[in-house]
């Protein structure tokens, strides 16, 4: 996986080196397991070492979970993302925490890369439950200090804790990879009206038109594109999603920009959940390619495909624990 952050890690471990901070004994990062290999690749940028801990499970699934290091009065990270099993991953994060904070760590801050439970974050039907706060609820009971999200899937789920929350977002790496690619007559496109203020901010860093596909949600994982507002013909077209999950919504959209003329398309998405049929649906698409984060491990039937490549945002959550732990600006990480 190829790191594209530029310079911005180059410089960071230069300050890191002039600042020992591999030596400060008050700095953890220990991860669960659903993205260990995330983990490492922080603690490479960093320079220090991955916290060793014991993970195990009883015969019936129940966690158990033990540190292995003196964490006491400690700035402590903990890196897992909710992806799938989303609750296995949820409970062991909670568990982390629990262990963390019965330890007297001096600080826990949660890394989560992918938010499970973010699309669940308002009352769109009767009696259903808002599952983003109840998640935010937890983290925050179990002993949470502050949190670091990736392109959460709506900006007001930051409201839902009472604790310090940083939001990042993995446009910097991917407006990298396609300013490379210096496609001609290129148009961003938000898949919906959910994602604009995404994709405009990712068209103004490419200086390039935004479109809009109107869809219409009629169940779970089920939609229907309505029509394209803009003008596609004889454009090239790039994608800005933040989650793929079944796919769905990403064939049908392509399909309804090609339609309107459009010359090749492009995807990208910070999270490459693919659930489902999604690696067959894309492998049989007009898609060119999708473009995903490292946030979520991509399965190995994916990487075969040959369509979706990957880009590590390692190098991005790296810079920003390291100023969150010195307590110096993450919004310059923006640019």
């Amino acid at each position: 996986m190829a790191d594209s952050n530029g310079s911005r890690p180059r410089q960071a471990a230069e300050r890191r080196r002039s600042r020992g901070l591999a030596e400060d004994k008050h700095f953890r990062i220990f991860s669960g397991s659903a993205n260990r290999a995330l983990a490492l690749e922080i603690c490479k940028h960093i320079g220090v070492p991955l916290g060793e801990t014991r993970m195990q499970r009883f015969a019936d699934g129940e966690v158990y979970f033990q540190l292995l290091e003196n964490v006491r009065g400690a700035d402590v990270f903990v890196v897992q993302p909710t992806c799938n099993p989303v609750d296995q991953h949820l409970v062991e994060l909670l568990i982390m925490i629990d262990a963390l904070k019965r330890a007297s760590a001096g600080r826990i801050t949660v890394v989560v890369p992918y938010y499970g439970y973010a699309r669940q974050d308002r009352k769109d039907r009767p009696r259903v439950a808002i599952s983003s706060k109840l998640v935010a609820d937890l983290l925050t009971t179990a002993g949470a200090n502050r949190a670091l999200f990736m392109d959460l899937h709506a900006a007001q789920i930051q409201g839902f804790f009472n604790i310090p929350v940083d939001h990042m977002f993995a446009s910097p790496v991917m407006v990298s990879y396609f300013r490379e690619l210096n496609l001609p007559n290129l148009t961003v496109v938000s898949p919906d009206a959910g994602g604009v203020e995404r994709a405009r901010f990712f068209a103004t860093k490419m200086g390039a038109p935004l479109a809009i596909v109107d869809k219409r949600r009629t169940d779970i994982n089920v939609t229907e594109v309505m029509h394209v507002i803009g003008d596609v013909k004889g454009r090239t077209c790039l994608i800005i999603d933040d989650i793929v999950d079944t796919a769905g919504t990403l064939v049908k959209t392509v399909d309804a920009l090609l339609e309107q003329g459009a010359t090749k398309v492009f995807a990208c998405a910070s999270h490459p959940v693919l659930s489902g049929p999604a690696v067959e649906r894309i492998a049989n698409s007009r898609l060119e390619e999708l473009v995903v984060t490292d946030s979520i491990p991509l399965a190995e039937e994916a990487e075969k495909t040959g369509k979706i490549k990957v880009r590590s945002v390692s190098g991005l959550l790296a810079a920003t624990i390291e100023s969150i732990h010195m307590e110096t600006s993450v919004s310059s990480l923006f640019n």
